[in-house]
Parts: structure tokens; C-alpha cells; sequence
């Protein structure tokens, strides 16, 4: 029975963490797809979500409205990124692209850091209440809230690109940018459209996380790596293979520190990287041809 309730308490871990990287990951696929870029900007958008969330409810603010200003926030600055460091360079290489978001990774550390400082930050709980015992295991509401919320952000953006016209739109930027150009859309404000609703996923899964680890300056940089290595195992032109692939990192990395060690968690992640990689470079789902969000 010790062993189940374990293994239960270790699988909820997995799904939470998970789920945060889902939200990022999804991040990565949505600009990749649109712009050709891989934006290692974007768990720095987790962070200032947190951090800002923080700060706004530290001075009294109602915890919603709180999220709400937070999440807009850091759609402003996506945006802003997007057409300060991106658009003016859309016309480089890809290489040159990526180590531009590299460069504005960078600089979004430094700006944190000298707002916030070094010292790490807790965010309350979404909702008041002590742990509940399932099947053995101690389970933490603001779990549960990590798991619902990111289900219902994966739905909406199921909705969004499924059901509305601009998703659509994003759509034919994504299978064809020179047809869909023919036909009078705008792959450049598409890519606006992209970092932003990037950068407000991104800022949900910092203030998810907040209430759990906690959040520091630094905390994008490890937040964008694993959602990167689960957009890449799942396929960077596939979203729900990598919320997918999102999930298969947060319970091996639960797993691992619950049955193994903590040391190892990292390497795992890597290792599973490198063996996609190895034998499916496209992705463990992905399509060799072709691109859908």
C-alpha cells in the first residue's frame, strides 16, 4: 500500500510539473510554426508573470485582478519583443534569429534582477485549504488548480485555432506563409499575434508555479529548457504531441527524484532528448511533412 500511495504521489507531481511545461512548450510550437524561430525567450515570460503576480498581490490587489493585470503585462512585453527584437530582423537567418532571443533571454534576466533582486518569492495559493489524502498520497490543491488550469488553457487554444478566424488565419500562415500571403494575410502581424499569445501562456505557467516552488529572476532559464525538450520530443510543428511530450518529462523527472535521485532528474530530460533525437528527430508524433499547430 506504501508503494501505491508513491507512486500516486509521484504521478500528480509529474502531471503538475508537466503541465506547467505544457503551457510553455506550446509557447515554443505556436512561434516556431509561424515564424520559423525558436524563442528561448520564453520561459522569461514565465517568470515575469510570477514575479509580477507577486509583487501586485504583495500590495493588496485582488488575487484575479492580479493574475489578469499580470498575464496582460507580459502580453505587452512579448509584444514589444516581438517587434523590437524579431520583426526589425525577420528578414536574417535563422540562426541569427535565435540568438537574438537568446540575447533578449539575457537582458530580461538582468531587468528582473535588478527589480526583484536574488531573493526568492512565494505566491499564496489560489485557494485557501489544507492537503487531502488520495489513494494514500497528500495531495495539494494548488496541484490540482496547475492541472485543471492548464487543461482548460489547452482547450481554449484547441478553440481558438480550431473555431475562430484569426486561428484559422494562423493556421494558413503555418501550412503555407506564400499562399496565405496570396490571399491577402499578413504573416508579419501573425507573428505578432503568436509571441503574444505566447507570452501569456508563458506568464500562466509562472503563476501556476509560483504558489509551489516559488520564484526567482532565474527561474525562466530551466522553465524554457525542459518546455523546449518536450516541444522538440512531441514534434516543434505538433502541439498536443508536445503537451504530450511535456507530460512524459514532468513525470520522469517526478519519478526519477522520487525513485532515484534529485541529481539525476536534469540528465534524464537530456538524455531523453538525445535519443529522440537520435531515432525521431521529427518527434515521437510529428508528421514528416507538413505543419499543424
Amino acid at each position: 500500500m506504501g508503494d501505491m500511495s508513491q507512486i500516486v504521489q509521484l504521478l500528480f507531481s509529474g502531471l503538475t510539473i508537466g503541465s506547467i511545461y505544457a503551457l510553455i512548450a506550446i509557447g515554443f510550437v505556436i512561434i516556431y510554426n509561424i515564424t520559423g524561430v525558436l524563442n528561448f525567450a520564453q520561459g522569461e515570460f514565465a517568470m515575469f508573470g510570477a514575479l509580477i503576480c507577486i509583487s501586485l498581490v504583495g500590495t493588496g490587489m485582488p488575487y484575479l485582478l492580479a493574475i489578469l493585470l499580470s498575464i496582460v503585462a507580459v502580453v505587452m512585453i512579448a509584444a514589444m519583443f516581438e517587434r523590437v527584437a524579431i520583426y526589425p530582423a525577420r528578414h536574417s537567418s535563422v540562426p541569427t534569429l535565435i540568438i537574438i532571443t537568446i540575447g533578449v533571454s539575457i537582458a530580461l534576466r538582468g531587468i528582473a534582477l535588478f527589480i526583484w533582486g536574488t531573493d526568492p518569492y512565494h505566491l499564496i495559493p489560489l485557494t485557501a485549504g489544507d492537503a487531502f489524502n488520495l489513494g494514500g498520497a497528500i495531495i495539494q490543491p494548488q496541484s490540482l488548480w496547475a492541472i485543471g488550469i492548464s487543461v482548460i488553457s489547452l482547450v481554449c487554444m484547441y478553440i481558438f485555432f480550431e473555431k475562430t478566424f484569426i486561428g484559422k488565419v494562423v493556421i494558413a500562415c503555418v501550412v503555407n506563409r506564400f499562399a496565405a500571403r496570396l490571399m491577402g494575410i499578413r504573416p508579419e502581424k501573425m507573428s505578432l499575434i503568436s509571441v503574444s499569445v505566447s507570452g501569456g501562456l508563458g506568464a500562466l505557467a509562472g503563476i501556476i508555479i509560483a504558489p509551489i516552488s516559488g520564484a526567482t529572476y532565474n527561474m525562466g532559464l530551466m522553465l524554457g529548457i525542459k518546455a523546449f525538450i518536450a516541444a522538440v520530443i512531441g514534434g516543434l510543428s505538433n502541439a498536443p504531441a508536445a503537451i504530450l511530450g511535456a507530460m512524459i518529462i514532468g513525470l520522469l523527472e517526478a519519478f526519477t527524484e522520487g525513485l532515484w535521485t534529485t541529481g539525476f532528474k536534469d540528465a534524464v530530460s537530456f538524455g531523453i532528448l538525445l535519443l529522440v533525437l537520435f531515432l525521431l528527430p521529427n518527434g515521437i508524433l510529428a508528421k514528416s511533412s507538413g505543419k499543424r499547430v
